[in-house]
């Protein structure tokens, strides 16, 4: 208990027995004390009710406390209240000022900002650029729904996966060559935030970034294939000083014609929403022709083992799943040191909702790759050592390819290493991509 507390009780306390006192003694004055202290009681006890119903009137009528109250006890809690009311609205304001600050920021957002009801999908507030990118209109559209004032967007379904929902590209309402990135962010119980971006720059260069790759990879072929063949003529014999030089240069023409096609390949890959033809894959063919593959670029010196647990085929692009298969086979050979061996397995796995499915994977028994470096494997010209890649002979690209493949195929890369001991890399198929196994005859 504070002091101002204490003495507050105490002078409570006296104001109690004052007139207590001063009745008892009137009272044996006329030979009545029990009377008197009984009439001094209930001045004592009417005083203090009074006190107790004017602090509550007070408090009742939304009057502010008064912090120069009477000492007594009622006095101390009236100026408690008034601290206390100072403070929460010293609080209030702080909190509207920092509301004010963060809708000002909101609102000079260049991304429409809209706040959504989770339950009626009404919108309850939106920035300056939800009218500028998204039509909305000030008054008119705040809780309106959301689905009803943006009908040029398929948002009804998309909103109804609620946390599920990934990035959504669409056309602008208002300018059909503007398309827009929607962001779906549930940020409390009963609020989403629906966030909207102009991504038309960014994707105008990613397509000019494509159309210069494939342009340039598709020009870069003419002269290589002149400057391949014309190494080709050349006969080291007539000049065995040359043969060194002529060697490196062949060695790196081919390297740069290989690095031409990836590109070709890459930018092929990344022009297409799906594959142009689908059909079934023998896996057991393509399993043969992985090994023939592994054991030619290995030129002897290592083991290649194929286990093929699965007996079911594929469903895709031979041409594409050919492409990545063998990407991960060369590249398993290319990092495995002389007398390593190559695993490639075929086989079942669950996956769980989508039922059952299929892996291909390919095992190593290289110097493993770093976890750090993991996440970037698949991006293009990504090199866990540039020495290395130099030595082997890799473009930079294969993991890219794998990548864009299997997503054409609604599949996935799993890459699993350790320094020292190897790197499995793992091509996961889901049940609708698996076929019964060919006859043979069909399959040949």
């Amino acid at each position: 208990m504070t002091s101002s507390a204490r003495s507050a009780w105490l002078r409570t306390l006296g104001l109690v027995a004052a007139p207590i006192g001063i009745a008892l003694v009137l009272g044996a004055l006329v030979g009545q004390p029990a009377p008197g202290i009984a009439i001094g009681a209930l001045v004592a006890l009417a005083w203090q009710t009074w006190r107790t119903q004017s602090l509550v009137l007070r408090l009742t009528s939304g009057r502010r406390a008064q912090p120069d109250a009477p000492a007594d006890i009622q006095g101390e809690i009236e100026r408690l209240l008034y601290r206390r009311q100072t403070s929460m609205r010293l609080r209030k304001r702080r909190l509207v000022a920092m509301l004010r600050a963060y809708r000002a920021a909101a609102t000079v957002l260049p991304d429409a900002v809209v706040v959504v009801e989770r339950e009626t999908q009404r919108i309850v507030w939106f920035n300056e650029a939800g009218t500028t990118l998204l039509g909305l209109r000030y008054p008119n559209d705040l809780q309106a729904s959301i689905v009803e004032c943006l009908r040029g967007l398929p948002l009804a379904s998309w909103l109804a996966r609620g946390r599920n929902a990934g990035p959504l590209e669409a056309g602008s309402p208002l300018d059909a060559t503007t398309t827009l990135s929607l962001r779906l962010l549930p940020y409390s119980d009963d609020l989403w935030l629906l966030v909207a971006r102009d991504v038309s720059r960014l994707l105008q260069l990613e397509q000019m970034r494509r159309d210069f790759v494939a342009n340039v990879s598709h020009e870069l072929r003419t002269p290589l294939t002149v400057l391949h063949g014309y190494l080709d003529m050349l006969d080291p014999s007539e000049q065995p000083e040359w043969a060194p030089m002529l060697e490196e240069m062949q060695r790196q023409s081919t390297r740069m014609t290989q690095l031409v096609e990836d590109l070709l390949t890459l930018s092929r890959l990344e022009s297409r929403a799906d594959l142009p033809a689908e059909e079934t894959v023998p896996m057991s063919g393509m399993l043969a022709a992985l090994r023939r593959e592994a054991l030619a670029l290995g030129q002897g010196r290592h083991t290649v083992d194929v286990e093929d647990r699965a007996g079911v085929d594929l469903h895709g692009s031979p041409r594409e799943l050919h492409s990545a298969f063998s990407n991960l086979v060369a590249n398993a050979v290319r990092y495995t040191p002389e007398g390593g061996r190559v695993l490639i397995v075929f086989d079942h796995e669950s996956d769980g909702e989508a039922g059952d499915g299929v892996s291909l994977s390919v095992t190593d028994t290289g110097p493993g790759i770093p976890a750090v470096h993991l996440p970037r494997l698949t991006e293009r010209f990504y090199r866990v050592s540039n020495s290395r890649s130099r030595e082997t002979g890799g473009t930079g690209l294969g993991l890219s390819i794998v990548k864009h493949v299997l997503a054409l195929h609604q599949a996935r890369l799993d890459i699993r290493s350790e320094v020292g001991v190897g790197s499995t890399f793992s091509c996961h198929f889901g049940a609708a991509r698996v076929r019964d196994r060919l006859p043979l005859e069909q399959s040949a």
